[in-house]
């Protein structure tokens, strides 16, 4: 691939996640510094990512992949959202925010899969390129945290400049995204159904018990991962730790780490116990938040945001994997879409939706009891854990 391509993709991509980390991060911090929001408004708001990974295949399959090439409609979506990134930033109450921040996220998720495939249509080695490219998007949203750290707009309650900052960077990736290599649609591509854009066709996998297994536990521990996006800012503000979201990318950090060390961990271990680790990751993490503090505890916090790159890669990554493996040639990308709307749409939209009510229900005149706030999600991590060892069948190592 000639190094001019290579460049403008490895752009692309930083700037696709910069965007995203700019603001998402630390949203929950400031709707309750800016609005005083409840938990029930800050879980409104964190599930419009759930309702735009519901919508985005309609948007791809129906209009992208059909009528337009895929770097003019990165091109219009991320314009659009720059505007409604600055239209958010500038909200006087949580009733104007959330609309703008619901058209935002409707526009942006579709995005995901635009810079995929105008990478994919790029690479001639896809396996071993596109790591190369998609880690550029892990170092943008470090940088957008890094950058939020260095302003210091937490601990000035500014944060409504982390919109105006993810509205500049979409204005250029908007403008940007011009210059892209031309990404017309497939002339041979037929309208999809409805049952194809969903993944429907994908649903034969349900028949496999392992699968099935993994498909639900899936779905499950996207409840307590919705508590992490949600709160996990908000609780290290709310104990006084400076620069939390600088602090907080140190979570990235690791999953490029555990990135590289998970098709290792998957050849000598398999599966099942890959993803039982990524599991247990998860029960540790919220256990250190809920008896970590500011003071002699403090390991307990960062060792809770490090864990960040076993709790993503060794479960959501290993299990796109194991989709990849299971569904058939004809059903690959229908499995990936399956397993994607169930977990960022269903899964996360009741886990934000439950986020929200226990924020609430913990919310005294004296402020928030974390530690029965974080305990919740790790036994309903711990739980999910029991059920997946009980009922996942052994299975052979998978030929990573």
């Amino acid at each position: 691939m000639p190094i001019s391509i290579r460049l403008k993709l490895s752009l692309m991509m930083f700037l696709q996640f910069f965007i995203w980390g700019a603001w998402f991060v630390t949203m929950g911090t400031y709707l309750s510094q800016r609005f005083s929001a409840s938990g029930a408004q800050m879980g409104m708001a964190y599930e419009t990512q759930s309702i735009g990974a519901i919508i985005a295949p309609f948007i791809i399959g129906l209009i992208a992949d059909r009528y337009f090439a895929a770097q003019k409609i990165l091109a219009l979506l991320h314009l659009v959202g720059a505007a409604l990134l600055f239209s958010a930033a500038y909200s006087g109450s949580f009733s104007s925010f959330y609309p703008y921040i619901l058209l935002y996220m409707v526009v942006y998720m579709p995005t995901l899969a635009l810079v995929n495939a105008i990478s994919f249509r790029q690479l001639a080695e896809k396996t071993a390129q596109f790591a190369h490219i998609r880690v550029l998007g892990t170092v943008g949203w470090i940088t957008a945290g890094l950058l939020i750290g260095w302003f210091g707009w937490e601990g000035s309650q500014n944060l409504q400049f982390t919109f105006m900052l993810a509205a500049g960077a979409s204005l250029a990736l908007g403008v940007f995204s011009l210059t892209l290599p031309d990404t017309p649609p497939q002339a041979t591509q037929q309208r999809p159904t409805i049952r194809q854009l969903l993944g429907l066709d994908a649903l034969a996998l349900l028949k496999d018990r392992a699968y099935l297994v993994f498909f639900l536990a899936s779905v499950l521990i996207c409840i307590p991962l919705a508590f992490y996006y949600q709160n996990a800012n908000l609780y290290l503000n709310d104990l006084g730790i400076s620069g939390a979201a600088a602090k907080m990318s140190l979570g990235q950090m690791s999953e490029i780490a555990f990135m590289l060390l998970l098709p290792l961990f998957l050849r000598r271990y398999g599966i099942k116990a890959t993803l039982l680790v990524g599991m247990l990751a998860w029960v540790l993490r919220y256990v250190l938040f809920a008896y970590g503090n500011s003071g002699e505890q403090v390991w307990m916090l960062f060792f809770g945001i490090l864990l960040h790159g076993i709790c993503y890669d060794f479960f959501f990554v290993s299990g796109q994997i194991y989709t990849e493996q299971k569904a058939g040639r004809e059903i690959k990308a229908a499995a990936q879409g399956l397993i994607t709307l169930a977990t960022y749409g269903v899964g996360m939209l009741l886990g934000f939706r439950l986020a929200g009510y226990i924020t609430d229900l913990h919310h005294l005149d004296s402020g928030y009891q974390w530690w029965q706030i974080w305990l919740i999600p790790a036994g309903i991590a711990a739980l999910v854990l029991v059920v997946f060892v009980l009922s996942f069948p052994k299975q052979r190592r998978l030929p990573v």
